[in-house]
C-alpha cells in the first residue's frame, strides 16, 4: 500500500522526517535501490511530461548528479531517458567509482559517458535535471558550485529539480546561497515544508509544477513519525467542517457576537459579522457603542445590532447563554478599555478571537494572552502585529517555527498572515496555507477572516481546524473573486468555495 492516501496528502515531512521514512521504508523490507529505482522512473516520466518527445525536445537532457542520493537518483532517470530516445549528458561531481551505497549502484548500471560538472551546452540542451544536493544541506552553497548553479540559472533553459532545489532549505523555504531555480520540482513520498513556504515555492516552480510520486514506500513506515506540519488543504480539516443536518435550527449552528467600531473603522466589524453569517453562523450579533449605534443597525439588515454604552453594558451581552463565541478587535479601538474587555471576555466560557485592534493593544501585554481562560482562542496578526507582540520571536528566518513558538507561548492558536499564511497550534500542529492570490492584500480582507474563523469556531469547529479552513477558504475565495477584489467581494464569493 502507497504511503499517500485522501487522508495524509497534506502531511508535510522535514528534511529529518523523510530519511526517517525511508530508513524505516527499508527496515520494513523494501530495499533502499527499489525506492531510487522508483524516484528515478518518476523524474524521468515527469520530465517527458514537460519537454515532451525526444523529436519535439530538440536538444540534449543534460542531469548534473551530486554524490549522494540524490545524484543516484539522477543517474536511474538517466536510464530511464535513454531508454525512451532523449540523448542524455549525465555530469557528475564525483567520479562514479568514489560513489557509495545505492547511488554507486545506480551509477553502475548506466552504461553511457559520465563526464565532470560543466556548464557546456547550457543554453541549447532541452532540459537540465538537478539532482546535485538533496534535503541535508545545512551551509551556503557557495564557490565553484554557486558559480554552476548561477550558471544554470542565467541558462533559462527548464529545469526540473529532483527532491527540492540545490541550494534550498528543505525546511524554512530560505535560499542557503545560490539556489536553482527550477521550472518544476519532482518529489517523492509527501511535500517538505519548503514546497509550501515562500520563497522556496517560487524557487521549486510554484504550485502546479509540483509533483509528489509514490515510490512504493509502504503506508506504515509514516506510523512512528511524529509529522505536525501539513499543507492546508481540505483533507486536513474537512472532517471537523460543519456540515448542516436536515434538522439543523439556527440555534444549532451558533450564536456569535462582534465587537463593534468607533469612526472611521465601522465597515471592519460590519465585514467581520457578514463573514461569520457567510460561513454557516446561525446567529450573528453585533454589539455596537451608542455613538455609532444608528449607523450600524441602519447598514445591516442579516446581522442583530445591540447597543452598549459600557464595558458592563457590553459584557450584559457576552453573558447570553446562547453566544458561544466573541470576536474582538475589527474597528475596536485601540487602548487599555479594549484590553480590559478582553480581559472580562477572556474570563468567561466563551471562544474568543482576537484580530487587529486588539491585538494592537495587547502589545507588551502577552501575558494577558497567556492569562485568558477562554475555552479556544485564536490570535490573527499580520507580520507587522506579530513582530510587535512577539518581538523575541523573529519568524523572518523560519516563519513555521516562529508561529509554532508564538502559539505555546500564549497557549493560543496562531495564525500569521501573508503569502505563506501559517497556522499553529500550542501541542505543535501548523498548517501552511498556499492559495492565497496576491490580490488579498487590501484592506478590509483581515476583517472578512477574522470573522470567518469565529463563525466557524461558533458551529463547533476546533479552533486550529476552524483557522486552517478559515484561512484556506479565504485564499479561494480571493482566487474565485479575481483581480481589483474589495474585500466585500469575498462576502458574496464565500458561498461558492464552501465544501
Amino acid at each position: 500500500m502507497a504511503v499517500q492516501s485522501k487522508q495524509n496528502f497534506h502531511t508535510l515531512l522535514t528534511a529529518q522526517q523523510s530519511r526517517d521514512i525511508d530508513a524505516n521504508a527499508i527496515a520494513a523490507g523494501v530495499s533502499g535501490r527499489d525506492l531510487m529505482e522508483a524516484a528515478g522512473q518518476a523524474v524521468a516520466q515527469t520530465l517527458s511530461d514537460y519537454i515532451g518527445t525526444p523529436l519535439e525536445a530538440g536538444g540534449a537532457v543534460i542531469i548534473l548528479c551530486g554524490p549522494g542520493n540524490n545524484g543516484g537518483d539522477g543517474f536511474v532517470a538517466a536510464r530511464y531517458l535513454d531508454q525512451l530516445g532523449y540523448p542524455v549528458s549525465v555530469r557528475c561531481s564525483k567520479l562514479p567509482s568514489k560513489l557509495k551505497g545505492d547511488a554507486k549502484n545506480a551509477a553502475g548500471k548506466w552504461h553511457g559517458e559520465v563526464e565532470p560538472i560543466s556548464t557546456n551546452g547550457f543554453e541549447t540542451a532541452a532540459a537540465i535535471v538537478d539532482c546535485l544536493l538533496g534535503t541535508g544541506l545545512k551551509n551556503p552553497v557557495e564557490a565553484e558550485l554557486a558559480d554552476l548553479i548561477q550558471a544554470v540559472n542565467a541558462s533559462e533553459t527548464f529545469v526540473l529539480a529532483t527532491d527540492i532545489p540545490s541550494g534550498l532549505c528543505a525546511d524554512t523555504g530560505k535560499p542557503l546561497g545560490a539556489c536553482i531555480e527550477a521550472g518544476a520540482t519532482i518529489t517523492f513520498n509527501f511535500k517538505k515544508p519548503c514546497h509550501t513556504l515562500v520563497p522556496g515555492r517560487y524557487f521549486c516552480g510554484g504550485n502546479e509544477n509540483i509533483h509528489v510520486a509514490d515510490i512504493g514506500t509502504p503506508s506504515d513506515a509514516l506510523s512512528d513519525i511524529a509529522a505536525n506540519q501539513s499543507e492546508n488543504l481540505p483533507s486536513l480539516w474537512g472532517q471537523t467542517f460543519p456540515f448542516s443536518g436536515p434538522q439543523t435550527h439556527k440555534y444549532g449552528r451558533g450564536h456569535m457576537l462582534v465587537l463593534g467600531g468607533k469612526e472611521p473603522t465601522l465597515g471592519a466589524s460590519r465585514l467581520a459579522s457578514l463573514a461569520g453569517l457567510r460561513v454557516g453562523a446561525g446567529l450573528v450579533t453585533l454589539a455596537a457603542p451608542t455613538e455609532t449605534y444608528p449607523v450600524q443597525a441602519s447598514a445591516l439588515m442579516d446581522v442583530m445590532v445591540r447597543r452598549f454604552d459600557s464595558a458592563f453594558g457590553f459584557m450584559g451581552i457576552v453573558n447570553d447563554p446562547r453566544i458561544q463565541s466573541v470576536l474582538v478587535g475589527p474597528g475596536s479601538g485601540r487602548g487599555e478599555k479594549t484590553v480590559d474587555l478582553v480581559k472580562q471576555v477572556g474570563a468567561k466560557n466563551k471562544s474568543l478571537v482576537l484580530d487587529a485592534d486588539a491585538l494592537v493593544s495587547l502589545v507588551g501585554r502577552s501575558d494577558v494572552i497567556a492569562e485568558l481562560k477562554s475555552p479556544q482562542i485564536v490570535l490573527t496578526p499580520h507580520e507587522g502585529e506579530f513582530a510587535k507582540l512577539f518581538p523575541a520571536i523573529d519568524f523572518r528566518e523560519d516563519r513555521v517555527a516562529a508561529t509554532q513558538a508564538a502559539a505555546r507561548q500564549t497557549n493560543t492558536v496562531v495564525v500569521l498572515k501573508g503569502v505563506s499564511t501559517v497556522v499553529a497550534a500550542p501541542d505543535g500542529r501548523a498548517s501552511i496555507a498556499t492559495n492565497a492570490p496576491s490580490w488579498l492584500s487590501v484592506g478590509g480582507t483581515g476583517d472578512v477572516l477574522s470573522g470567518m474563523i469565529c463563525g466557524l469556531i461558533t458551529q463547533g469547529m476546533p479552533a486550529f481546524e476552524a483557522a486552517s479552513a478559515g484561512v484556506w477558504l479565504h485564499g479561494e475565495a480571493g482566487m474565485k473573486a479575481g483581480r481589483g477584489l474589495i474585500a466585500s467581494d469575498l462576502l458574496d464569493v464565500i458561498p461558492k468555495v464552501l465544501p
